[in-house]
């Protein structure tokens, strides 16, 4: 996946969503690597599933499971204080976790549920361990958007983040995207000098869980887009790449695609907006303004 030349012994990597999908096949080829794990998954019993694998077929010993549910802020920050309390280095965050909600719903902090896991739990989880990533410089951090961000059609609506105005499933999933590829430049920008990256990728059209939480119309779907589905170890060679890759040390801001930067819409790259929404996902997560340089803090 990434380049021969990578080496990852000593080095540590969470990734979310690590039991199925792009998470899993950038685990297996992270860990071949040499990578020191934290996988983070919602199920237990999946994620120790996930784990035995992982070492079965990789033989590297040093991965570890942690629990969250990325539709619940309090679980991303338990999960960030008990990794913190193991005082012990990150050098690669790996967010991934995701879904894709045919109808709307709200999580238990009463936001559209889109929005929280794939925006806000990126955004949340990143921000309370991102002094230890500081401090484990150089160090990297990898996020999984989507071509889907064009769903979105133009610019975030600041007005209906939460889609309550109406509701159209891939509106709604591209919303999510665009906001990760926002969130990923600003984050850049506020690190730059720091030593710690912050890029982004389309990992291309993937088999998925989609069928599996939402559904029979779902599952027919998916049947109709078989023939132009990619495997997902082929979706996950571009996040290695950049987890991993001498090739991409020092590049920060990016969106990438097969290995390759990837020119996004003028929209997607909107400084005004990428702050905007910043400053609107501190609030939504009860966070402390961020200061030069130091974008953490527990509220």
């Amino acid at each position: 996946m990434a380049q021969a030349t990578a080496d990852l012994k000593g080095k540590l990597c969470m990734i979310t969503g690590a039991t199925s999908g792009i998470g899993k096949a950038a685990a297996l080829a992270l860990a071949r690597l040499g990578s020191s794990l934290v996988l983070v998954a919602r199920d237990r019993a999946r994620g120790e599933r996930t784990l035995e694998e992982i070492v079965q077929k990789t033989g590297n010993r040093q991965v570890e499971l942690m629990l969250a549910d990325f539709s619940s802020q309090q679980q991303i920050r338990q999960l960030a204080r008990n990794f913190l309390a193991k005082e012990r280095p990150l050098h690669i965050l790996f967010n991934n976790a995701g879904v894709v909600m045919l109808r709307r719903e709200e999580t238990v902090d009463g936001i559209e549920t889109t929005f929280a896991v794939n925006h806000l739990g990126y955004f949340l989880l990143t921000r309370l361990l991102l002094e230890r990533i500081q401090a484990s410089a150089p160090s990297r951090i990898v996020s999984t958007a989507s071509d889907a961000y064009g769903y979105a059609r133009g610019r975030l609506d600041f007005e209906d983040l939460q889609s309550q105005k109406r509701y159209s499933t891939m509106n709604v999933y591209g919303k999510s995207k665009l906001a990760n590829i926002l969130f990923t430049q600003e984050l850049a920008r506020s690190l730059e000098g720091t030593g710690v990256t912050a890029n982004c990728f389309h990992p291309g059209l993937v088999g998925s869980n989609f069928a599996r939480n939402n559904g029979p119309l779902a599952s027919i779907g998916m049947l109709l887009i078989r023939p132009f589905i990619r495997s997902i170890k082929k979706g996950a060679e571009t996040g290695v790449h950049l987890c991993a890759s001498p090739a991409v040390e020092g590049v920060t801001g990016g969106y990438f695609f097969n290995k390759g930067e990837r020119r996004l819409k003028a929209y997607a790259r909107n400084e005004e907006d990428a702050r905007r929404l910043w400053n609107i996902s501190e609030r939504m997560t009860g966070l402390r303004p961020a200061s030069k340089n130091v974008a953490s803090g527990f509220a």
